[in-house]
């Protein structure tokens, strides 16, 4: 997928860990680890703000895309 998650690297920069962000925000570690791992399909507006709520920082520090064959660019 284009879609690259960078979940982890906030989280690192926050010392935070998983378990202590989807409390936080309000959802599960199951769901937050779908997203974190890039296996999600969507994710709502409502829960992308909260993670930048509560990780203080821009969808943009959470998500970018890549392109799936550099070489197209």
């Amino acid at each position: 997928m284009p879609i690259a998650v960078d979940i982890d690297v906030m989280l690192a920069k926050r010392k935070m860990s998983v378990g202590e962000l989807a409390d936080r925000v309000g959802i599960t570690p199951a769901n937050l680890a779908v997203l974190k791992n890039g296996r999600a399909k969507a994710v709502r507006f409502a829960t992308l703000a909260a993670l930048c709520d509560v990780l203080n920082c821009q969808p943009g520090d959470l998500l970018r895309w890549e392109a799936e064959n550099p070489a197209t660019r």
